[in-house]
């Protein structure tokens, strides 16, 4: 399967999964080809935000179940194929950066634990969301679950895993599942979306993330001396002096992440 990097003015990185004729399924290749990718866009300085997306009209069907008979087809195997998969969400998870995914069609399964794993989601009026993990017998990972039950609550998380049925956009929005429904394109209106954070200084941002998912995880106790580190390194920056200069003279400031 094929999964690259384009990128668009101002620095934003556009991640497309592009299997169109399994409407995007991962195989266990491809979740380490994006376990890989989101650990180089982490330590790539010039970018300063990463969507996700699918081509074909579809965000992801999730994990390619096809495989599942070999290369998940017991406890030593499904050890070994979930490192992969949990890499991979951690690495988009724990992404520095703002990361928006940008859904079209299907986002089921594993393709919506990917959306759950970006800081926002953006969709069109043909998404459907869905995780049919009751129907395939799998268990949900814990740091999955925590994902959705911070995005839409423990009873709409548990309705959605109990059911394994799918939900609409609209349904999706009223939940807090996505934060936007776009008459129009999905990956367009995820654009307009992300540029209007980087023009924003990233230091900023990634104390700021750093610290919210913190405070979502319970774990700020565990983060606080990383988020003291960024807060002094901030402050002796080259961007918060170039704020403080643009305030003074009302003009945009001009953020290099430094």
């Amino acid at each position: 399967m094929d999964i690259h990097v384009g990128h668009e003015t101002g620095g934003i990185a556009v991640v497309t999964i592009d299997r169109p004729a399994k409407r995007n399924a991962i195989d266990r290749a491809g979740w380490r080809a994006m376990g890989d990718m989101f650990e180089a866009l982490a330590a790539d300085g010039t970018v300063r935000a990463v969507i996700l997306t699918g081509a074909g009209g579809h965000f992801c069907a999730g994990a390619d179940i096809g495989e599942f008979a070999t290369a998940r087809n017991n406890a030593a195997t499904t050890a070994i194929y979930e490192q992969d998969v949990l890499r991979a969400e951690a690495a988009l998870a724990h992404l520095p950066k703002p990361t928006i995914a940008a859904v079209s069609g299907y986002a089921m399964g594993g393709g919506c634990g990917l959306a759950l794993c970006c800081d926002f989601r953006i969709a069109d009026e043909t998404a459907r969301f869905g995780i049919p993990a009751a129907r395939l017998g799998v268990v949900y990972a814990l740091e999955e679950c925590r994902a959705l039950c911070n995005a839409v609550g423990l009873a709409n998380a548990k309705r959605i895993l109990f059911t394994g049925e799918w939900i609409d956009a609209a349904e999706a929005l009223r939940i807090g599942l996505v934060q936007e429904v776009s008459e129009h394109d999905a990956l367009r209106a995820a654009l307009a979306f992300a540029q209007r954070m980087v023009e924003n200084a990233p230091l900023s941002i990634q104390g700021a993330k750093l610290a919210l998912d913190a405070v979502a995880a319970g774990a700020t106790g565990a983060a606080a001396d990383a988020v003291h580190a960024l807060m002094l390194r901030a402050s002796e920056s080259a961007d918060y002096a170039e704020g403080a200069r643009a305030f003074v003279a009302k003009r945009k400031p001009h953020f290099v992440g430094r």
